[in-house]
């Protein structure tokens, strides 16, 4: 594992865990399987559901799995979709990770889009792949499930480019040891790991006492001197602005677990705050000091002259991918820009490593709190979003998003698939406690389908409200099956399903008219009773804005008892403002010239 910031920090945790297991009292401890000792760890972490798909290698380990009190099995009908169902479990229960459970080879590697994803957008995933037993990794005979010339390794090493941290569970003696440090690894980092147990392993018994010292990734004291100086640096910045002072935030703030000491350093100092893309809800969107979404030059033109007119910016939890920030628009230079990060500190252009934001935030909050009062006179602008009157009863884009706005309740969980929805619904302000999903860094089209699964699950466990999947037409199709687990685990998200015949965001990219663009148009509203849903739930086509009203002001259908789909029938051409601004830009960047021959 590479030694950045966090994996030393990481391996700071380990090195805690290990002493307090030596200094905890010592006595003849109750011996469990290794499976178990895995599952216990991860019932401590909060995991309560697991996804997968059951193979050979893996079969014992999920009788275990069965059999455990507070873990449910939730089998998916690939490993892509658990991939993103876990994903999904774990953005919104946050406090936890995402756990998958695959077979050797040929499971495992269907899974590493979604562990991809993962680490791309840093979310934190167990991937367990039961393995063959350790003679059998050892001796390497031509079992299925291999490529026959005894590289028993290669998928191990495929894992290491998409997870932080790798174990494999070779003897029972330093098998709780090495779970226990993927899963530092894991909760430290806030990235994918990997654990492949063999099937003789999960059943070798082994002392338990090590369960009594809980993982924790509270991160270290932050090097006091270092931090006064950062502080100071600070403090100096925003005075030299005379407090014109913007807070950006964006997704590493709630992936690092900092909503709670930024809300106060917001609560108590007043300056405005503004989100990019991947940190949509991670501020409450009806904050009277949230200003909206800052995406470069597609932002808004009174966000823009905001944030980017301001003498200092101070930008939490930063991901400054393409989409995530108009193409690399951002109009923010170094010269003017604090950055905190979960494992490093930038001010302007000075890197302070091994300075993390959680420690420091609470100290910054009570040094700037003294500017409340000049902070509160920085006018914001008013976040809110009208529905416009059209001339027609056609659904466009520029209507519906602010119409299902209204629809939104507080506690949500709100998902939106790459491309025309991770778009469309970007300035639509969401009410308090709504979490919001969307995959803006790895952008992987089907994702939304196993994570709004993954999400529903999380969502019900920790009483939050509806989950509501917005997904267009063509992206449902690569993972559609996952509806059925759906039905079968008794979730009831609302799914609209934008009809626009084919990949929009593709077409404003290039070729507009082409067929490569296009898709078979399936009749959606029979898909759930084919896929099990038959009495359990409902289907609806909306072709008016009329027909879509009608519908949201439903209190049957708004109360979501069942697991429900509505056809949106929409313009083959129309898209959101924000993905044409978008697609300009990225097309400029990925021109294709046509080279002539000349003769």
């Amino acid at each position: 594992m590479a030694h950045t910031p966090l994996h030393l920090q990481a391996e700071v945790n380990q090195l805690r865990t290990e002493l307090a297991v030596l200094q905890a009292h010592q006595e003849q401890s109750k011996l469990i399987y290794v499976g178990s000792y895995l599952l216990e760890r991860l019932a401590q972490l909060g995991v309560t559901s697991m996804f997968g798909v059951p193979g050979d290698f893996n079969l014992g380990f999920l009788d275990l799995v069965e059999d455990h009190p507070s873990m449910e099995w939730i089998g998916n009908c690939n490993e892509l979709n658990a991939s993103y169902a876990a994903d999904g479990y774990a953005r919104v229960n946050e406090r936890s990770i995402g756990v998958l459970t695959t077979t050797f080879g040929v499971g495992e590697l269907s899974a590493v889009n979604g562990i991809a994803g993962a680490f791309s957008e840093h979310v934190p995933i167990l991937h367990i792949v039961g393995v063959p037993n350790t003679m059998q990794l050892k001796n390497k005979p031509m079992l299925h499930h291999t490529l026959g010339d005894g590289r028993f390794d290669a998928y191990t090493k495929a894992a290491e480019q998409f997870t932080v941290s790798q174990a494999t569970l070779m003897n029972k003696t330093t098998a709780a040891y090495e779970i226990d440090r993927v899963l530092n690894d894991c909760i430290t980092t806030r990235r994918p790991v990997y654990l492949t147990l063999p099937t003789d392993i999960c059943y070798e018994k082994i002392p338990s006492d090590r369960l009594k010292v809980h993982l924790t990734s509270i991160p270290p004291e932050n090097d006091e001197d270092v931090e006064t100086f950062v502080l100071d640096e600070i403090v100096k910045l925003v005075e030299t602005a005379g407090q014109d002072v913007v807070i950006l935030v964006d997704a590493c703030a709630g992936r690092h677990h900092v909503k709670a000491e930024l809300k106060d350093l917001l609560t108590k100092t007043h300056f405005p705050v503004y989100a990019a893309p991947m940190g949509k809800s991670v501020v409450s969107e009806s904050y009277d000091r949230y200003g909206g979404i800052y995406v470069g030059s597609i932002s808004h033109p009174d966000i823009k002259e905001k944030v980017e007119s301001a003498k200092l910016v101070i930008s939490v939890g930063s991901l400054r991918s393409d989409f995530n920030t108009g193409n690399f628009t951002y109009s923010v230079p170094a010269r003017k820009t604090i950055e905190l990060h979960s494992d490093h500190i930038m001010v302007l252009h000075a890197k302070f490593p091994d300075i993390g934001m959680k420690r420091l935030l609470p100290k910054l909050t009570a040094r700037l709190q003294p500017y409340k009062e000049e902070a509160k006179l920085l006018e914001v602008p008013l976040y809110k979003i009208v529905v416009p009157q059209e001339d027609n009863n056609l659904i466009s884009h520029a209507w519906f998003w602010p119409r299902v706005g209204q629809f939104f309740r507080p506690k949500d969980v709100i998902v939106a698939e790459t491309g025309t929805s991770s778009f469309g619904i970007l300035d639509v302000p969401l009410p308090d406690d709504a979490v919001f999903l969307s995959q803006v860094l790895w952008g992987s089209i089907g994702w939304t389908v196993g994570s709004t699964l993954g999400a529903a699950l999380a969502a019900r466990d920790l009483g939050l409200g509806r989950t509501i999947l917005f997904i267009g037409d063509g992206s449902i199709q690569l993972t559609v099956q996952e509806l059925s687990s759906m039905v079968r685990v008794g979730v009831k998200p609302i799914i609209f399903v934008l009809n626009n015949s084919g990949y929009t965001i593709e077409r404003y990219l290039h070729g507009k008219e082409r067929k490569y663009n296009d898709i078979s148009n399936w009749k959606w509203t029979s898909l759930l009773n084919v896929l099990g849903g038959e009495g359990a739930s409902e289907s609806y086509t909306v072709h008016t804005k009329d027909d879509l009203s009608k519908l949201l002001e439903d209190p049957t259908f708004a109360k979501a008892e069942k697991i429900q789909l509505v056809e949106v029938m929409m313009d083959k051409f129309d898209a959101p403002r924000g993905l044409k601004m978008q697609t300009e830009l990225s097309g400029k960047t990925n021109k294709y010239v046509t080279v002539e021959s000349t003769v």
